[in-house]
């Protein structure tokens, strides 16, 4: 339904005369009416004519209400129909409920009772729109002036909080310029991020006190407190898990869960999963992890898997940590088949302190988007991104490894490695061979692009990033652009443009959720 446009109803009685006093006050109230006096012509009119709800007089000379009632609902299953009856006899009710009655009113009905009929089964929806667009307008102001001001990391993850929450509503209202404004919005607020991570990023790492919590710090920060000889704990990494996908598959879980923590962190750049979820298990930034672990860390140019090492750097890490004890197990799903194969050996994990699951569907989800015909129609937007997550998770192995979890009693900390974004500006990018093929990043030497479209990082080693030649350095695409090569430019376009991809500098990208839940 438009909310814009009136409550179209359809009245059906053999008085409709009668009735012409309580049409007129729902007229007053801005509801269109349409009448007809028998069954016959009710359903002629449903032909050629839209209506939001029916209110159908059960005892009508001719076709009777319940024959009506078939009939309607014959043409439009979904139609809410509410009888109006001068019986209350049993079988009568009983018959039209099997028949998907919306409602029933005894006569004689007064206008109140049908117009609180009309607000309880169909106008709600309107009046929820009404409210949720006049709260969000309000808020709109207010984010609008902290956008013209110098945000904290604090104010940057509330803004992200409150935008996604508004994204959510507005979506739920059916109202499209609203969320056209809200879209807008949002993409003033990346933009200024953009401005903020280029100005504050490299001093995170030169020991400053006003840092974030990032990537190499999560485990210590929430998973370690969590551990002891005497319970179990899990810690389930979801592979680019957006905070508005976490905040859609939550409800889900909140029947048999508690939350007793949900922050928020920043994802270190590149918002890659060979950087940020390599960070997260060793608990190093990339270039600690190739000066101590050379053997496991590989760069953009080396061959082979990037993150294959994840077991070996969480070892390291708890042994550091002075957790190198504990028993832990770690699993990597990355299919439904390995999903379900660790759903059926659940019990066993429940002998280690610590579990570890990696899951890589919402991932690949996104990477298939992009190959994929079938699955990029499916996802086309955020919103159909979103519900197509929301429905892979309620039939997928992980629920069942959650449901799992409650029923024993344990804990888990869920988290991401890093987000994504739906790219639509493409932005020229020139480099040598051995240039490196990310979209939202690159790195390599002599690079030709537009300076204003992108942070570079020139000293690579400031923020902990391993360089392959003295001359590297990296560059990340703002919002969303994504880089396209001159060559080849029209191909990169058709292929990639309206996909989503992570690596760059966005909110969506950077500030992801970590959640710790306890069992009802």
């Amino acid at each position: 339904m438009n909310f814009n446009d009136k409550i179209t109803i359809l009245w059906v009685d053999d008085e409709i005369d009668l009735l012409r006093p309580h049409i007129m006050f729902l007229e007053e109230k801005g509801y269109s009416i349409q009448t007809a006096n028998n069954g016959v012509s009710a359903i002629e009119l449903l032909d050629d004519n839209h209506f939001d709800l029916v209110f159908l007089d059960e005892n009508m000379p001719g076709l009777s209400g319940l024959e009506t009632l078939l009939e309607l609902k014959n043409k439009r299953p979904n139609l809410l129909v509410i009888m109006i009856t001068k019986s209350e006899e049993e079988s009568i009710m009983e018959e039209a409920i099997g028949s998907k009655i919306s409602d029933y009113l005894i006569k004689p009905v007064n206008p109140n009772q049908i117009l609180l009929s009309i607000k309880k089964h169909i106008d709600s929806d309107r009046l929820v729109s009404k409210k949720t667009n006049a709260d969000y307008q309000k808020e709109f102001r207010d984010i609008g002036i902290k956008l013209g001001g110098n945000l904290s990391i604090e104010e940057w993850e509330e803004l992200f909080r409150k935008i996604t929450f508004w994204e959510l509503e507005l979506e739920k209202s059916g109202d499209d310029s609203m969320k056209q404004i809200l879209e807008m919005q949002k993409s003033e607020a990346n933009a200024q991020f953009f401005k903020f991570i280029k100005s504050n990023y490299e001093s995170w790492f030169s020991g400053s006190q006003d840092s974030p919590l990032m990537s190499h710090q999560i485990f210590k920060h929430s998973v370690l407190p969590e551990l002891n000889e005497d319970k179990t704990t899990f810690f389930i990494v979801i592979d680019n898990l957006r905070y508005d996908q976490w905040k859609m598959i939550q409800p889900s879980l909140m029947n048999d869960f508690r939350i007793e923590d949900e922050s928020l962190y920043f994802s270190i750049l590149p918002t890659a999963t060979q950087y940020s979820r390599n960070a997260i298990f060793s608990g190093l930034l990339p270039l600690q992890m190739e000066q101590q672990h050379k053997d496991w860390w590989k760069n953009d140019t080396d061959e082979g898997g990037k993150n294959l090492f994840e077991k070996e750097f969480l070892e390291a890490q708890m042994k550091r940590l002075g957790k190198g004890h504990l028993k832990v197990s770690y699993n990597k799903i990355t299919n439904i088949d390995a999903g379900r194969r660790l759903v059926d050996n659940m019990r066993n994990l429940m002998n280690n302190q610590l579990n570890v699951i990696v899951y890589n569907f919402v991932d690949m989800l996104s990477h298939a988007r992009t190959d994929m015909k079938v699955i990029k129609e499916l996802a086309e937007g955020n919103a159909a991104y979103r519900s197509l997550t929301t429905s892979w998770f309620e039939y997928s192995p992980l629920k069942d490894m959650f449901a799992f979890i409650a029923n024993n009693n344990s804990k888990v900390v869920v988290t991401t490695d890093h987000g994504t974004v739906l790219v639509k500006k493409p932005t020229k990018v020139l480099g040598e061979k051995d240039l490196t093929t990310n979209l939202r990043y690159k790195l390599g030497r002599n690079m030709k692009y537009n300076s204003k479209e992108v942070f570079e990082i020139n000293h690579p080693k400031d923020v902990f990033l391993p360089v392959v030649n003295m001359s590297s350095k990296y560059i990340f695409a703002r919002e969303d652009c994504f880089f396209a090569y001159p060559n080849n430019y029209n191909y990169y376009v058709n292929h990639y443009k309206e996909t989503f991809q992570h690596g760059g500098v966005s909110l969506e990208e950077m500030i992801i959720p970590i959640v710790t839940l306890s069992s009802k």
